[in-house]
């Protein structure tokens, strides 16, 4: 009951504090307002010791591209060298083959693989019949909950020349067994399509919270006009996901040249590596394998900025032609 009465007291404080907005430049002190709403920074001050450990400490690091790390001579001990880690990876014979896999794959990935979920849920949410509904949501939410390991496992068992079930088919049909892995050509179709099938159902779970707070009364008015199904899809659920599809797909490009590392290192082979190698797989070979972590360092960093630049820019152009933006 004790707690009960301070869960109902401290939300009464809420409601109550909610309508005295602080605006700069008033005659209130900020430190009058910390002493009035403390309990509410107090829930704060785990998320933001989680940030500074884990977001803000590690940029101590950040220097390590700019210097020939040594671990017994330390970070600060070890020679400065200034840029000639990031010389040295341009002027690598592997550098713009990396960087081209790594833009292939992630444009691919942004061009197909962002709109499937918008598309999924558009389609679920059009469809009258509730338990067919849920089904399909279930049966595309699943593969999300399955590691990454196992399902890089399963796409691998499924491709297998010897007992794969697509060779199984291609069989059936008179067709010889193909060996998909050792195809470099295909490793880009067999990482897109294998990540499209574990993230599509997850990621249309906002979509769907969004296409539930449009008024039915808007779709009623439209029914009444004599608007076709397509047509309220059209003209009420793409223009009420929009802002949220905006704000996602600045977010996208924010992470344009990031490609994830656990699918397509677990995919590689030496066969395919020619379109498989990419900047994060890199980054682990030269920095875990050949521990050379003052190189591995600045080209994290690089990839890191290009993200960053990327995002505001990306997000000033949108800020430019519509009215919606992340910042």
């Amino acid at each position: 009951m004790l707690q009960l009465e301070r869960g109902i007291s401290m939300a009464s404080r809420l409601l109550s504090k909610k309508e005295k907005p602080v605006r700069l430049g008033s005659s209130r002190s900020w430190g009058s307002y910390l002493r009035e709403n403390y309990d509410l920074y107090l829930f704060l001050l785990p998320a933001i010791a989680v940030v500074i450990v884990f977001a803000y400490v590690p940029m101590y690091g950040v220097q390590l591209a700019f210097r020939n790390f040594s671990a017994r001579a330390g970070i600060v001990g070890s020679p400065w060298v200034g840029w000639d880690n990031f010389t040295r990876f341009f002027n690598s014979p592997f550098a713009w083959q990396i960087i081209r896999n790594t833009l292939h794959l992630s444009i691919i990935s942004l061009i197909v693989g962002f709109p499937i979920p918008i598309i999924l849920a558009l389609l679920l949410n059009s469809v009258p019949s509730v338990k067919f509904r849920k089904t399909v949501q279930s049966v595309t939410y699943a593969p999300n909950f399955i590691s990454v390991v196992v399902l890089s496992g399963m796409v691998l068992l499924f491709l297998s020349p010897s007992n794969g079930i697509v060779n199984m088919l291609l069989g059936q049909l008179g067709i010889e067994p193909i060996n998909f892995m050792a195809q470099p050509q295909m490793f880009a179709n067999i990482w897109l399509w294998s990540g499209i099938w574990a993230s599509m159902g997850f990621s249309s779970i906002i979509y769907f919270a969004v296409l539930s707070t449009i008024s039915d009364e808007l779709h009623e008015a439209a029914i009444i006009d004599g608007a076709s199904k397509f047509q309220r899809v059209l003209h009420i659920d793409i223009p009420g996901i929009l802002p949220t599809t905006t704000i996602l797909l600045i977010l996208a490009f924010g992470s344009l040249v990031g490609v994830g590392f656990e699918r397509v290192f677990l995919l590689q082979n030496d066969i395919n590596l020619s379109t498989s190698e990419v900047i994060s797989t890199y980054v682990y070979r030269m920095g875990l394998l050949r521990n050379d972590i003052g190189f591995a360092t600045a080209i994290g960093l690089m990839n890191s900025a290009i993200n960053a630049v990327l995002l505001i820019a990306v997000n000033w152009i949108v800020r430019k032609v519509s009215d919606y933006s992340l910042f």
